[in-house]
Formats: structure tokens, sequence, C-alpha cells
């Protein structure tokens, strides 16, 4: 038991230290903030931290976010979140996101791959992606986040209404590429299906989002 609580109060202190320093990431913009379970501490003790809204988390689907198929827009996505599985996202305009590179080891971009008005999403086989940042921060047509190296994050504005399929300009090809809606009363889709956690690798799997 002692064990345990020094454990406990370890996470504590570092949950403290990371959301002063602005590295807990997530977050829904429908609510205060989102959750994201943090490593587990012991078999039977797990811990949440509240996260902060408007933001969002991006990572390649196999490094644990997953993958989900999405039944309103016809489409599989991957690899961005506001919460803590990969799912559609959802903010209303003028919203200041912040995009975080939630991996460890790997640079990731948030590219818009084209802007399209109503389902299906269908996501161009080889679209010419920039890894050079694009847009001055502003999300829209032609924006392009250029690298973000791991655990760092950057910031863009929702400039106009729309419905914009986005990736990584890297691992585009690896399912990391979704669906984004801008509109007044957008809300994120549901989440991928949990990774199982018994496994040391996780391999992420599909689910459905009615």
């Amino acid at each position: 038991m002692g064990r345990k609580l020094m454990a406990i109060a370890i996470a504590l202190v570092g949950i403290v230290v990371s959301a002063c320093a602005g590295h807990i990431a997530g977050g829904n913009a429908g609510a205060p903030g989102g959750t994201y379970a943090l490593p587990p501490i012991d078999s039977d003790l797990v811990m949440t931290a509240v996260l902060p809204k408007n933001t969002i988390g991006e990572e390649k689907p196999a490094e644990g976010l997953g993958m989900v198929k999405s039944t309103k827009w016809l489409a599989e996505v991957g690899g961005y979140t506001q919460q803590r599985y990969s799912q559609v996202l959802g903010f209303p305009p003028g919203t200041k996101i912040t995009v975080r590179n939630l991996s460890k080891t790997t640079e990731h971009t948030l590219d818009v791959v084209k802007v399209i008005s109503k389902p299906p999403a269908v996501f161009p086989k080889n679209p010419n992606l920039s890894v050079k940042a694009r847009g001055n921060g502003k999300f829209e047509a032609g924006y392009a986040s250029g690298p973000i190296k791991p655990g760092k994050s950057v910031t863009i504005r929702l400039v106009k209404d729309g419905v914009y399929l986005i990736g990584c300009a890297f691992h585009y090809h690896e399912g990391m590429h979704d669906v984004f809606v801008v509109s007044p009363h957008a809300a994120p889709g549901k989440q991928a299906t949990p990774p199982p956690t018994s496994r040391p690798t996780p391999t992420p799997r599909s689910s459905y989002d009615p």
C-alpha cells in the first residue's frame, strides 16, 4: 500500500508539472477538457488526467490511436483525436486550436488534403502534401503545419466553415488521415476501439462510428 501511495503522489506531481508546461495533450471542444489515460502505475492502478480543450493530438494509428470507420462519412480515419483515440474532428469556426504531436519519436504534420461539401469522404490515393509550413496558422484550403517534432505543438485558427480532409505528409499511407468538420455545432465523432492493453505493442483495431 505504501508503494502505491508513493506512486500516486509522484504521478500527481507529474500531472501538475505537465499541465503547467502545456505537455498534456488531448481535449474536447464540447467540454472543459477531455480525458487521457496515463501509463499504468501498477497492474490494478490506472489514472486519468483532465486535458486542455481545443487540442488535437496526432500520432500514427499503429502507435496507439487506432482506426475508426465512420458510417456518416463512409471512410476509415485515424491518427488524430480530440480525446484519446482516433475520431472525426469537430470544432466551431473561430476556434484557436493546439495541434500536439503525441509521439515520443516521430515527426508528424497536419495538412489540408482536400475540401468537400458532403459525404463520402474520399481520400486521394497519392496527394501532394507539403512538408513545409503553409498558411500562416490559418486553417483553410492549402494549410500545412510543417513538421511537428515529438512532444511539440503548433497553433492554428479555424477561419472558415467547411469539411476538410486532413493528413500527415509523412504517414498518410499508414492510415494517418481524417475528416475535420468546422461548423457552429460541430462535435467530435466516436472514438476508435481502444487497442488491447495486455500486449507490449498493441495493434489498433477498427470500430464503427454511426
